[in-house]
């Protein structure tokens, strides 16, 4: 496994920003990366004087590309479900900010990088940029039920099946299309269309912007199907040991089924 990777908090005039920073892995999150993720986010819901964050990966070959595999050679049932519930918390955490948020993706946005964006309320994307989950080809593993019906509510379930199931990718052209994303810059522009979308949101009134973003927030808090042995069956496969075996050797997953 590459370097441990960090994510970098800047304030500045009223608008935060947050960047995934570990470019040689596409910014594939560790477990310090998300923690970080978590800390900046229990900050900024306390700040009253930010109007907006910004999320954005480094490098601009990606937004995030996932969790790093290497990271998951342990792993069984149990630890499986224990991964998705923080991943789910922290999203939680992400969703509750009380700002606008925007995810500014160039590249890669995949797994986990898709959850954290599609987390944001706001996407802009440069026309190369990939969305997609692509574990039934790379991994063998699954997400968690908020994680899908998150997905569902942003692409459609048509799309999702396609990423879930054929491991297709989205294209930048087609989620704007869809309105996943909001609009399509090309990549010399995509700061200044940032700035641009960030300012306009800080001009706005707060109060409303937090109470309208909370009203929208509590109608996907519906109760949703319990989960957990669906995760644990998948984490605890042989496919998955598979998967993650083959990730780390460079070479292509044998799926047996079990």
């Amino acid at each position: 496994m590459s370097s441990e990777g960090s994510v970098h908090l800047k304030v500045d005039g009223g608008i935060a920003s947050v960047t995934f920073d570990r470019p040689e892995a596409r910014n594939a999150m560790t477990w310090a990366m998300y923690e970080q993720l978590r800390a900046h986010c229990e900050r900024l819901r306390e700040d009253r004087s930010v109007r907006v964050v910004r999320f954005q990966g480094a490098g601009g070959e990606a937004f995030v590309a996932g969790t790093d595999i290497a990271q998951f050679q342990d792993f069984n049932g149990e630890r499986g479900v224990q991964y998705e519930t923080q991943i789910d918390a922290t999203m939680q955490l992400l969703a509750g900010l009380p700002m606008p948020t925007v995810a500014v993706v160039q590249g890669w946005c995949i797994g986990g990088g898709l959850a954290i964006a599609s987390t944001c309320d706001f996407r802009i994307a440069t026309p190369g940029s990939k969305f997609g989950v692509p574990i039934a080809r790379t991994l063998g593993n699954c997400l968690s039920m908020a994680n899908i019906a998150g997905l569902v509510a942003m692409f459609g379930r048509p799309r999702v099946q396609r990423l879930l199931l054929l491991a297709d990718m989205v294209g930048a052209e087609e989620a704007q299309a869809c309105g996943y994303v909001l609009e399509v810059v090309a990549a010399e522009g995509i700061e200044a269309a940032a700035q641009k979308l960030c300012a306009k949101l800080a001009s706005l009134a707060p109060v409303t912007q937090q109470v309208s973003k909370e009203a929208l927030n509590r109608l996907l808090r519906h109760d949703l199907p319990e989960a957990e042995d669906l995760i644990r069956r998948t984490y605890g496969s042989e496919d998955f040991r598979e998967g993650v075996t083959a990730f780390v050797a460079k070479r292509p997953p044998a799926w047996k089924g079990r």
